[in-house]
């Protein structure tokens, strides 16, 4: 069937398409993504906080002091879902900053976005991506999974399952939103762009790296306590965001107390990569103390495979079975330092070496590139369709 989409092309102009998330758009790694590969075939609209995150997008940026997640306690509390939703700072700025616009498409980011795009009635519809599985996102606080969580399961429940289209980051969060809400998400992953870059020569020490944010919950201390309980010398470098000053702090005191780990500021994400290749073996072991965190597959272990590094992960479901299928590194026995310290000791300079190897040979299978093509394929879909 032929839509608008295909008259707009036709004619000779591109689908109009409004790219809706409430997050910096340029520091946000997977939201750029969209925008980079859309921007060349539509004509382009982002929302969201920060500055423009490309100079070939009409940018509308939401004030900073309008913060997504400040609903009505009260609200909340006696389950007036609707009246917290629609009354938030967030969506009230942006649905009156909104309102005289019209888009063939809205590609909404996260469960907050997609109400208030249908609500816009783009022409062809709405591609809901959702990066993590969202009523169970911090189960581990009793508040949150008390208040919380069961307005995020409204939501999914309300906006995010009349959505026409679904995608999110890994296998695990796509069958519990099929198995909870019915719909059904294709899988697009938090893969890195494609770089040209070597495996760079193993080192003796062998040189462990890990980049991300400094979150209490992500236990980065396992890291550090491995380290020291191993019994090979390694060295370990850690680039961490300042999500949480004080747990930063506690992370270099203990870090200053053992040899060979240091902690650093973090890197921008433009230079993390090629920085990432001057070292051997990318490090997370990650604990499952939520759902999310248990099917978890992050942008740090593509991060790693661009870098060309082996890797070294505890047994997550998702990124254990990436590093078996593509032979990409060691996974530990559990979450403790001690199989970490016991991973460490069974590295040597001959398999790190076929580790990044096996890295450089799955860099392309493995970048983005293979991966934007599934939200252009669904967005394709959609405005080939009939008007709605």
């Amino acid at each position: 069937m032929s839509g608008r989409g295909d008259e707009a092309r036709s004619a000779g102009r591109r689908p109009t398409l409004l790219i809706l998330s409430f997050s910096d758009i340029s520091a946000d790694a997977r939201v750029l993504k969209q925008v980079e590969h859309f921007s060349t075939s539509y004509e382009v609209t982002t929302c969201g906080y920060g500055p423009s995150p490309s100079p070939d997008v009409t940018h509308i940026e939401v004030p900073g002091d309008r913060v997504i997640w400040r609903y009505d306690r009260a609200a909340l509390l006696l389950r007036r879902y609707r009246h917290a939703y629609w009354t938030s700072p967030a969506i009230e700025w942006t649905a009156g900053a909104l309102s005289d616009m019209r888009f063939d498409v809205v590609l909404a980011n996260d469960v907050d976005a997609v109400g208030l795009a249908l609500s816009l009635h783009p022409t062809h519809g709405v591609h809901a991506d959702l990066h993590e599985y969202a009523p169970r996102q911090k189960e581990e606080l009793p508040r949150w999974r008390w208040f919380v969580a069961p307005f995020i399961a409204w939501m999914c429940r309300t906006f995010v399952a009349h959505a026409q289209s679904w995608t999110t980051v890994s296998g695990g969060l796509a069958r519990e939103y099929r198995r909870v809400f019915g719909f059904d998400a294709q899988v697009v992953t938090n893969a890195s762009p494609y770089l040209s870059l070597s495996p760079t020569p193993v080192e003796d020490p062998i040189r462990l790296v890990h980049s991300g944010a400094c979150l209490r919950n992500r236990h980065l201390m396992t890291l550090i306590d491995g380290v020291e309980v191993a019994s090979r010398a390694v060295t370990l470098d850690l680039y961490l965001t300042p999500n949480d000053p004080a747990y930063l702090a506690e992370l270099r005191s203990r870090a200053a107390g053992v040899p060979g780990v240091r902690v650093h500021d973090p890197l921008p994400y433009a230079e993390l990569v090629r920085a990432l290749n001057g070292y051997d073996v990318g490090v997370f072991v990650l604990p499952p103390v939520n759902f999310n965190y248990e099917w978890a597959l992050p942008n740090k272990l593509f991060d790693f495979v661009q870098a060309r590094l082996a890797v070294l992960v505890g047994p997550s479901a998702e990124m254990a079975a990436y590093v078996r299928e593509y032979g990409l590194g060691s996974i530990t026995d559990d979450f403790s330092a001690a199989a970490l310290g016991r991973a460490i000791d069974e590295l040597d300079v001959d398999s790190v070496t076929g580790f990044k190897r096996r890295a450089d040979a799955s860099a392309v299978s493995l970048s983005a590139e293979a991966q934007v093509a599934i939200w252009d394929r669904a967005l394709t879909a959609l405005t080939e369709s009939r008007p709605g």
